[in-house]
């Protein structure tokens, strides 16, 4: 626990008080000041009156209302001396100022005073007074942190963050490689600059906008570019945080929110990731979440309904559309949907420029063969690939980043860290033989992706790994291609089962055999590639939702499932068949490039092209050089 001076102070300074105001009350005299109350010995009253009529008292000082008494008297036994006692008088004694007056003894009243029980009065109030100015102040700090006690009556109140003016840092300068999401967007900004030359032709402002996208393709950057270009009140507040573990929480907030931006209006109002409330209602076994669905229907009605949000643009992100409630995708609520995809290599190129602006890199860097080695990379990848760089390159206490640091960081990125190389043994050799069957039947075959590196040094999972980069954008996949990549992952057990037998034949295979079978299954069941015809038989994507029609139901009978396996089968082991027919004919090329892998752990891939083309011819693969 972090050592606090306020608190400590905080709960010192009232023992103290306390203390000061009860020594006070305890040791302060309650007659007031008493000069001559300092007598220690006591006298009875019968003894008092023995001295009075012996003459012996000289004076007498009433005190506490004539209940107590200091006399001054002189002792013969003591050679004369005057003494000073206290002596306790019965409340009811009127015969003594009688008796005094006879004597001619000097005496005196002294008043009570009131200061004892001020005193008192103050030691009383002084622990309570402070006992609820810490707690007041304990309470204060508890307001201003997130979900403290403070914060109970603020359920309902929207947690939306908002700023007058957005000030992201974000403009549509910094955002690269969504060239067709931008145009979209620059008309939402310019809808809230100029809304005349919309309004002129009788054009209306959109209601919202819904970005889509793979994550890490840039919606949240472009929601924040839209905001830093806008110039207008800005409110952003994450889908998640609308509900709450309490009724009704959610749907207040949704209130809350829209009530803060029509105050503010023209704005904009930044949802991310709406899937987490905007899903389909009743989807849910026993009628899903409740409270999620009334936080929907509040958020359906503030975007359209009988009041409206003049001004208002809602802009929101997610990953998964086809979850979402139909009611919020229908135009007047989100009249638009920007796609928000994987950039091409034009758009990968354009994304390395801006990542590598604060980056040092050396002059032999080419940004444009980095953009053409990671197809299929989203913006956030390619950020991520140059701060990785960027730490190897320190870490190797060079001065600029260099190829082989780029190489080395795709290398961690794709398939995970390095680890460290095998020894020189038969699991060696037989890995090795692995990898080269991958990239022999690749090399060899029209329709597959070039080799561009077969390396036995282990990352993550894998003891070894051959890499093939796509000649082009593959937007559209043909069934020759199709076919080539099953037979390449074949490659590696083909390789096994020709060079040492089936008894030989390892688990290395495994991850290759699913994907072959997942493909295999696709080329049956999406694509209408076998002898069952052109037909679907399966969905793009399975459901979401454990309930939503409580079973997933068959899209086919029994005896089609069969003919699906079938097919299947029969795919598998014509490309299987394929592969052990071209690791059988090309089986000197392949011994050779196994024992120069084993000698340098990695193969580059034009050496490795350039050693498969003194053996046996290599097709020319398909080239394609999109325009930059």
């Amino acid at each position: 626990m972090k050592f606090s001076w306020r608190v400590l102070l905080l709960w010192t300074l009232p023992a103290v008080v306390i203390g000061f105001f009860f020594w006070q009350g305890a040791f302060a005299p309650a007659t007031g000041e008493m000069t001559k109350n300092t007598a220690s010995t006591r006298m009875t009253y019968g003894r008092f009156l023995e001295y009075l009529d012996a003459k012996r008292v000289t004076s007498v000082d009433l005190y506490d209302g004539g209940r107590t008494a200091i006399i001054e008297a002189i002792d013969p036994d003591l050679d004369n001396r005057v003494q000073h006692l206290r002596v306790d008088l019965p409340g009811n004694a009127p015969e003594l100022m009688t008796q005094l007056r006879k004597a001619n003894i000097s005496f005196d009243t002294h008043p009570i005073r009131n200061e004892g029980a001020i005193w008192g009065l103050l030691g009383n109030l002084i622990f309570p007074v402070l006992l609820i100015a810490g707690l007041f102040f304990l309470f204060r700090r508890s307001n201003n942190l997130p979900g403290g006690p403070g914060q109970a009556m603020n359920f309902g109140k929207s947690k939306a963050r908002f700023q007058m003016e957005a000030k992201t840092g974000v403009l549509f300068d910094d955002v690269a490689g969504i060239e067709e999401a931008k145009e979209e967007l620059q008309e939402v900004v310019t809808f809230l600059k100029q809304p005349e030359r919309f309004t002129a032709v009788g054009a209306k402002i959109p209601k919202g906008v819904l970005l889509v996208g793979p994550p890490g393709t840039g919606k949240t950057l472009l929601a924040k570019a839209i905001a830093g270009e806008a110039g207008v009140p800005f409110f952003s507040i994450s889908g998640s945080e609308f509900v709450e573990m309490f009724v009704g929480v959610g749907a207040s907030r949704v209130r809350d929110l829209f009530k803060k931006a029509k105050e503010n209006a023209p704005c904009l109002v930044f949802i991310d990731e709406i899937d987490a409330v905007g899903r389909q209602r009743g989807a849910g076994i026993g009628g899903g979440n409740d409270e999620r669905e009334q936080t929907l229907n509040q958020l359906l009605t503030e975007m359209d309904g009988f009041e409206g949000n003049t001004g208002i643009i809602i802009i929101a992100a997610t990953n998964r559309p086809d979850v979402l409630d139909s009611a919020l995708l229908r135009p007047g609520r989100f009249d638009r949907q920007v796609s928000v995809d994987t950039p091409d290599l034009k758009g990968r190129l354009q994304i390395l420029d801006v990542h590598a602006r604060n980056k040092k890199l050396a002059p032999e860097i080419s940004l444009e063969a980095i953009a053409r080695r990671t197809p299929g990379f989203s913006g956030a990848d390619l950020a991520n690939l140059l701060n990785e760089a960027a730490i190897l390159t320190a870490r190797r206490r060079k001065e600029a980043i260099t190829m082989l640091e780029i190489n080395d960081a795709v290398d961690r990125v794709v398939a995970g860290m390095e680890g460290t190389p095998l020894v020189d043994s038969k699991s060696k050799r037989l890995i090795a033989y692995h990898e080269i069957g991958h990239g022999i039947i690749g090399t060899l075959l029209k329709h597959h992706d070039p080799v561009q590196k077969v390396t036995l040094i282990p990352r993550g999972q894998a003891q070894g790994l051959t890499w093939f980069t796509p000649s082009e954008e593959q937007g559209l996949i043909s069934r020759g291609q199709l076919l080539a990549r099953i037979s390449a992952a074949l490659g590696g057990r083909a390789a096994e089962q020709v060079i040492f037998g089936d008894a030989e034949v390892t688990t290395g295979a495994g991850g290759d055999l699913q994907q072959v079978t997942s493909l295999a299954r696709q080329m049956v069941t999406r694509y209408g590639m076998s002898t069952l015809g052109p037909v679907s038989l399966e969905s793009q994507s399975g459901e979401v939702f454990l309930g939503r029609d409580w079973m997933t139901r068959s899209e086919y009978s029994e005896e089609i499932a069969a003919q699906i396996d079938g097919q299947v089968r029969s795919i598998v082991e014509h490309c299987y068949d394929e592969a052990l027919r071209l690791v059988r004919e090309n089986r000197s090329v392949i011994d050779r490039l196994v024992d120069l892998l084993i000698e340098k752990e990695t193969i580059d891939g034009d050496e490795f092209r350039q050693i498969v083309a003194e053996y046996t011819h290599v097709p020319e693969k398909e080239q394609f050089v999109p325009a930059i």
